[in-house]
Formats: C-alpha cells, sequence, structure tokens
C-alpha cells in the first residue's frame, strides 16, 4: 500500500511489490492474481452475509441490510489506539486509490455486485417468488449504493468522520429515520 500510495497505482509493478516485501513476483501472484488484488481487499462480503442473515426476518429488508453494513463498517475500522488507527488508514488508503484509479473503480463494481448477491442470497431463498426476489435485489443495491457514497464522503473528509455514523447517514438520507436501528446513529 505505501508504495502505491506514494508512487500511484499505475507506477508500480508487481515485481516492485515483490522486491519491497523480499518474495518473488510468482509468490505475490500466488496470493494475489491480478494487480488489483493487492489493493481491494474483500469487502467483508461473508461477514455481511451472517450478520443479514442472522438479523430478524420480521424487520424490514432495508435494516437488515443497512444494519450488517454498518456493522461490518465497524469491524474494518475498529481496534484499540494504534491498532485503530492502522485499520482506518489502511482501509482509507485503499479507498482512496480505488476512487481515484479506473481499472480499480472498474474491479469494486464487480465486487459490489458480488456483495448484492451475497446479501440476497443471506436473506434467504426467495426463488420461488420473483417479486420478492427483485424487491430484495433492489433493496440490497440501494443499500450497498447508499455505502458508495458513505464510503465516498470518507475519503474526500480524509477519514475525520466516523466510518460507521457516515453509513448510517447515507442509509437514513436514503430510506428516512426507520433505515437503521436508533442506537447505530452516532
Amino acid at each position: 500500500m505505501r508504495l502505491f500510495t506514494e508512487h500511484g497505482y499505475d507506477a508500480v509493478t508487481v515485481a516492485d511489490v515483490a522486491d519491497a516485501v523480499g518474495v518473488s513476483a510468482m509468490t505475490v501472484y500466488r496470493h494475489f492474481p491480478t494487480k488489483e488484488d493487492l489493493v481491494l481487499i474483500d469487502q467483508p462480503a461473508q461477514l455481511i452475509a451472517e450478520h443479514v442473515a442472522a438479523s430478524s426476518a420480521t424487520q424490514p429488508l432495508v435494516r437488515r441490510i443497512g444494519n450488517a453494513l454498518i456493522a461490518a463498517a465497524t469491524a474494518s475500522t475498529s481496534g484499540t489506539g494504534d491498532e485503530q488507527a492502522a485499520n482506518e488508514r489502511f482501509l482509507l488508503d485503499c479507498l482512496r486509490l480505488m476512487v481515484s484509479t479506473p481499472a480499480l473503480r472498474a474491479r469494486h463494481l464487480d465486487s459490489q455486485y458480488a456483495l448484492q448477491r451475497a446479501v440476497v442470497d443471506a436473506l434467504g431463498d426467495d426463488s420461488a417468488d420473483p417479486d420478492a426476489a427483485f424487491q430484495a435485489q433492489a433493496v440490497a443495491s440501494a443499500c450497498i449504493a447508499a455505502m458508495h457514497t458513505a464510503l465516498t464522503r470518507w475519503v474526500e473528509d480524509d477519514g475525520h468522520t466516523n466510518l460507521p455514523d457516515l453509513i448510517a447517514r447515507a442509509l437514513t438520507a436514503s430510506f428516512g429515520d426507520d433505515a437503521v436501528d436508533a442506537r447505530r446513529m452516532g
């Protein structure tokens, strides 16, 4: 991440990364199939899906999904003292590169689609009801778009705002006051 931040994404090669960490380029490719994989850590889709699956089916879809997105952001930016600052800085650096690099933006869009699929799958099998499946897809996509707006604002704000609170604010702006649990609002 330091190399990408200091020299720019396009200027750094996988060989440069391999040299910096003292391994061969093949070793890097074994763990990160593409250069984009070095920057775009997989969104915590599994964690989000687990939170969605564990939520009460009696809650509105937007609340189930929104609370899961906030919980994942909390986990990604938590820690104690220096650990929390390092987690936030790493995520901020990844997002800053994603916002400024066309190839990473395209890859991020792919990961958002995969996240939507994981969320819809975690909501349960509604394949027998096409309207319910469509509604789940639409709500998941809208929640992920609200989260993306919050992530972009967080980058613009250089991480000075609490990310989970920013996501809660984006969800509330999009869906109203009942979009997230009141205790989640900071």
